[in-house]
């Protein structure tokens, strides 16, 4: 019986690490979430907007990787895990919808989504696994899901602000949980290793967000470009925001991404791997690139004088915030410092000093001539020591 059900529900051994096609249809609904993202930090550059735009960024990605988990599991392709991708795609596009209006007229629609997504799929899996070892896994991080699910709801009843820290503290909560196996009285907690993951599979999903984060950079320059009269400066910009996305792509992709995916693949303890380095970490790339693709716009907008306060350090930060987490990522995944990396992160954060004096767009050539030294100290170092 266990058998048959096993072969029902679960992966099989051959195609543990293979990204089905309805997995790359589910993440289609998260190219509008980050969509709307980057669009609230454009019209909100504040630092309220950014507190608001990390909070729901964090809620976003909660509900996406959580999902990659189970799906590392479950078959796709088999009707219970494909029916549940579905609902949850469907739940995903109604929370994208109302992300702009989190914190004004829709924080209960959000908060109930987000949690009715949360719980639902934690119920499905064990419901599913019933008969699996593997069950447990998921017996323990309920009562988590539980806790923080509370806590979201709670804050969706609360004014704006103290509604952000709420929700912030769930994501915390729910972080807390994964950092300590999902630790419950009477049950134990769950070791890294009873997390039986395809680690190149779980690589390859979070590569694929990075990928999103990264389109819709594409899109904000694209839809920038002045076509009828362009003027030089349009025309430049526009070379040094396309020129920025490729060096982002560049320094995470050219080599970091394939041998990070080899690295889980080969670990003891890929389940460890999958918390540390791309559960926890991955959240700081792809902020730092809806960040990055907030200032490109900015600047888009405003080619000519200064871009003042929060402005210049969406374009300062967001590059400086990739940089960050991507060190810290190969930090725990080969256990080295990036220091080009960190080098970058310094030079950005001094640029601070110099936006109030410089134009937009000649701050966004700085930040690109940041970008292709990190990119190109990558090219001539060693591939994990970069």
């Amino acid at each position: 019986m266990t058998e048959r059900h096993r072969l029902s529900v679960l992966r099989d051994a051959e195609g543990a690490g293979r990204v089905t096609n309805v997995e790359l249809f589910f993440d289609l609904v998260y190219v509008f979430a980050v969509t709307q993202l980057s669009t609230v930090l454009v019209h909100h550059p504040s630092a309220t907007g950014v507190l608001h735009v990390a909070v729901l960024l964090a809620l976003v990605w909660q509900l996406w990787v959580y999902t990659t988990w189970a799906l590392n599991y479950l078959d796709p392709d088999r009707p219970p895990a494909r029916v549940m991708l579905l609902l949850l795609m469907l739940g995903s596009l109604v929370l994208s919808a109302a992300l702009p209006y989190a914190f004004s007229g829709h924080g209960r629609l959000v908060a109930f989504t987000y949690v009715s997504m949360q719980v639902g799929r934690v119920l499905f899996v064990i419901w599913t696994l019933r008969g699996e070892q593997l069950r447990m896994v998921f017996v323990r991080i309920l009562p988590w899901t539980l806790a923080s699910s509370a806590i979201v709801v709670a804050g969706a009843y609360l004014p704006a602000t103290p509604r952000a820290l709420c929700w912030a503290a769930a994501i915390g909560v729910d972080f807390a949980g994964s950092s300590i196996g999902f630790a419950v009285p009477g049950i134990g907690r769950s070791a890294t290793t009873d997390w039986t993951i395809s680690g190149s599979h779980f690589a390859e999903r979070c590569q694929a967000f990075v990928l999103i984060a990264l389109g819709e950079s594409i899109v904000v320059i694209g839809a920038r470009l002045e076509l009828e009269h362009p003027s030089t400066r349009n025309v430049v910009a526009f070379a040094i925001a396309f020129a920025g996305a490729v060096a982002l792509w560049w320094i995470y992709f050219d080599r970091a991404a394939e041998d990070s995916a080899r690295a889980i693949a080969t670990s003891d303890d890929p389940g460890r791997l999958a918390r540390n380095a791309f559960h926890q970490v991955h959240p700081l790339i792809v902020g730092g690139i809806i960040v990055a693709a907030a200032g490109d716009e900015l600047v888009l907008e405003h080619l000519h004088g200064h871009l003042e306060g929060t402005a210049a350090a969406l374009v300062l930060g967001g590059p400086a915030l990739f940089l960050l987490g991507h060190a810290v990522f190969k930090a725990l995944v080969w256990r080295v410092v990036s220091w080009p990396r960190v080098a970058g992160v310094a030079v950005l954060a001094a640029g601070g000093l110099a936006a109030r004096h410089v134009s937009g767009l000649v701050l966004a050539g700085g930040v690109l001539a940041v970008l292709v030294a990190v990119a190109a100290a990558d090219r001539l170092g060693h591939p994990a020591a970069g």
